[in-house]
C-alpha cells in the first residue's frame, strides 16, 4: 500500500494558509495596534508561523478578563467617590504650576485621575541601602498601619531585614499589608519568611495571582504584571522610584550587579494619592477590606511643592504613558535628561526626543552600558544614530545595571517612578510615577543623574558609524521586532 505523499502535503499547506490567513485577518482587525506592531507579526508568522502562533497567542493581546477590568474599574470609581480630596484640583495647575508645565500635568490626570495637590516635600535618598535603612526607621516609628507593594522582593538582606521589620510592627498592633507580584516574587511567596510574616500577622496578598495558569494563558497574558514599587507608612510618608525590595547585588541576576536604583521619600498630599492606588490594588485580592482600612492625609504642608501621582496599567487606556512621555518632552525649552535602563520606544516617543534636540533643547539620555536583556540592548542601540544625529548626548553607565527611572526638565520638573521607557510598562505593567514641580528637588535629583554620567562613556556619532555591517543590521534586525517586545 503506497502513501499519497503529495496528499498529506496539501493538507499541511492548506493548514499553514489557513492559520496564517485567519492571524493575518486578526492583526488587519485590531485596531489598537500600530503599522509597526502589525508589520513586525506578519513578519514572525511568516518566518517561523506555527512558533509564531503560539507567540502571538502567549503574549500578542494585551487581554484582562472583561470581570477583573470592571471589578477593577468599579474600585477606583468608588474611592475616588469617597474621597474626591485625595484627587487634589485643576485650579492647582493654574495657581501654583509654571505655565510652560501645566500641560504636562494635566495630561497626567487622564490615567487614573489624580490631579494637583501642593504643600508637599520630597527627600533623595543617597544610595539603595540608605534608602531602604531610612524606610526601615520608618516603620518602626510606625503607630497606625504600614502598606507595601513591591514587583520583586527576594529573600536577601534587603528582603528579609524589610519583613522583619514589618513583623516587628504587627506584633506591637501596627496594622501591616504586603503585597507582592505573582510572577516577580514567586519564589518568595514559597519562602519561609513569607510563611513567617503571616503568622505574625501581617497580611500578605499577591498581585494578578498564577492560581488558574491556564485560564490565564488562554484568555489574558502571563506577563501582564504589576510593576509598582510602593510603600506607606501612617498615610504620611510614601517612598517612590525604582528600587524593589532586593539588595544592589541582586542575586538572581548578579553579573549585572549592582542594581543602581533612586528614591524619594515624600510627605505631603501626594501620599494620599499612592495610598489610594495602592488600595485600588489590594483590593481587587481583598474586596472585603473595611473602607475605613486606608487613611487618606490631604492637609498641605508648610512651603511645600506641588506634586501629583501618575498610575497606569492594562486597565488604563492605551499609550497614556508614552503620550505622557511626549507631552514632558514637548515642555522642555532648555534641558531634558532622561535615565532609563530598558528602551523600546515607539517612533512617536523618539520623534518626540529628537525634536526637542533639533529645536535646541540640552537633551541626554543615560543607559546602562550591560544590560540584562539581551534583545533590548540591542533594540536600544538602533535607535542611537537616529539620536545622536539629532544631537542627543548619549552615555552608558558603567557602575553597574542603571536602573533609575528618571526625568528632568529645565531644572523645574522631575518625573520619578517604576515605568521604563519600553513597550512593556507602556501597556502591559502596573506602574507608579509622581511628577513634581520643585526647582530644589529637581536640582537634586538632576545631581544625580550628573553622577550617573561621570561614571559613563560617552557614544558619539563617530563611533557609531564605525560600527560594523553585521553588527549594525544585528540590532535593526532586533529592532524589527521591537514594537512586539
Amino acid at each position: 500500500m503506497s502513501i499519497d505523499y503529495s496528499f498529506i502535503f496539501d493538507i499541511i499547506l492548506g493548514f499553514h494558509a489557513l492559520l496564517v490567513t485567519v492571524l493575518t485577518l486578526r492583526i488587519l482587525w485590531r485596531h489598537n495596534l500600530t503599522p509597526a506592531a502589525r508589520l513586525a507579526w506578519f513578519i514572525l508568522i511568516l518566518v517561523i508561523p506555527y512558533l509564531g502562533v503560539v507567540i502571538y497567542w502567549l503574549f500578542g493581546e494585551v487581554n484582562l478578563s472583561k470581570n477583573s477590568f470592571h471589578v477593577r474599574q468599579q474600585i477606583i470609581d468608588t474611592l475616588q467617590k469617597r474621597h474626591p480630596e485625595v484627587l487634589g484640583t485643576h485650579s492647582h495647575f493654574i495657581e501654583d504650576i509654571d505655565q510652560k508645565y501645566v500641560p504636562a500635568f494635566a495630561f497626567a490626570t487622564s490615567a487614573e485621575g489624580f490631579k494637583t495637590t501642593i504643600g508637599n516635600h520630597a527627600t533623595l535618598m543617597p544610595d539603595a541601602q540608605t534608602a531602604r535603612q531610612r524606610m526601615i526607621e520608618d516603620f518602626d516609628a510606625a503607630t497606625d498601619h504600614i502598606h507595601v507593594l513591591y514587583y520583586i522582593w527576594l529573600n536577601d538582606s534587603t528582603g528579609t531585614n524589610t519583613a522583619h521589620a514589618l513583623i516587628r510592627a504587627a506584633k506591637r498592633g501596627v496594622t501591616c499589608r504586603a503585597m507582592v507580584d505573582a510572577l516577580g516574587s514567586r519564589k518568595f511567596i514559597k519562602s519561609s519568611l513569607w510563611q513567617q510574616m503571616q503568622e505574625a500577622g501581617v497580611q500578605l496578598e499577591t498581585a494578578l495571582p498564577l492560581t488558574h495558569i491556564f485560564k490565564t494563558l488562554l484568555f489574558s497574558r502571563i506577563d501582564l504584571r504589576n510593576h509598582r514599587k510602593i510603600t506607606i507608612i501612617d498615610g504620611k510618608i510614601t517612598y517612590c522610584g525604582s528600587q524593589n525590595c532586593a539588595d544592589p547585588e541582586f542575586r538572581v541576576k548578579a553579573k549585572y550587579a549592582p542594581w543602581v536604583d533612586i528614591m524619594m521619600r515624600f510627605e505631603g498630599p501626594v501620599v494620599a494619592q499612592n495610598q489610594m492606588l495602592f488600595a485600588s490594588d489590594w483590593l481587587v485580592q481583598r474586596p472585603d477590606t473595611p473602607s475605613d482600612a486606608f487613611v487618606y492625609h490631604t492637609e498641605p504642608l508648610e512651603q511645600g511643592f506641588p506634586a501629583q501621582v501618575f498610575g497606569d496599567g492594562p486597565s488604563i487606556r492605551r499609550d497614556a504613558t508614552p503620550q505622557l512621555f511626549c507631552t514632558l518632552i514637548a515642555q522642555a525649552r532648555e534641558q531634558l535628561t532622561i535615565s532609563t535602563p530598558y528602551f523600546v520606544p515607539d517612533y512617536t516617543l523618539i520623534n518626540a526626543i529628537c525634536a526637542a534636540a533639533y529645536r535646541g533643547v540640552d537633551v541626554t539620555i543615560i543607559f546602562p552600558k550591560r544590560n540584562d536583556s539581551f534583545v533590548v540592548a540591542l533594540t536600544s542601540r538602533s535607535y542611537y544614530r537616529q539620536l545622536l544625529e539629532a544631537g542627543v548626548h548619549i552615555f552608558e553607565y558603567r557602575g553597574g545595571l542603571l536602573h533609575a527611572k528618571t526625568l528632568t526638565i529645565d531644572n523645574t520638573i522631575t518625573f520619578i517612578g517604576s515605568t521604563n521607557m519600553d513597550l512593556r510598562s507602556f501597556n502591559l505593567n502596573y506602574e507608579n510615577n509622581i511628577i513634581l514641580s520643585d526647582k530644589e528637588s529637581t536640582q537634586a535629583v538632576i545631581k544625580r543623574q550628573s553622577d550617573y554620567i561621570a561614571d559613563s562613556d560617552k557614544v558619539t556619532l563617530d563611533m557609531v558609524l564605525q560600527w560594523g555591517f553585521f553588527r549594525q543590521i544585528s540590532y535593526n534586525v532586533v529592532a524589527t521586532i521591537g514594537p512586539i517586545l
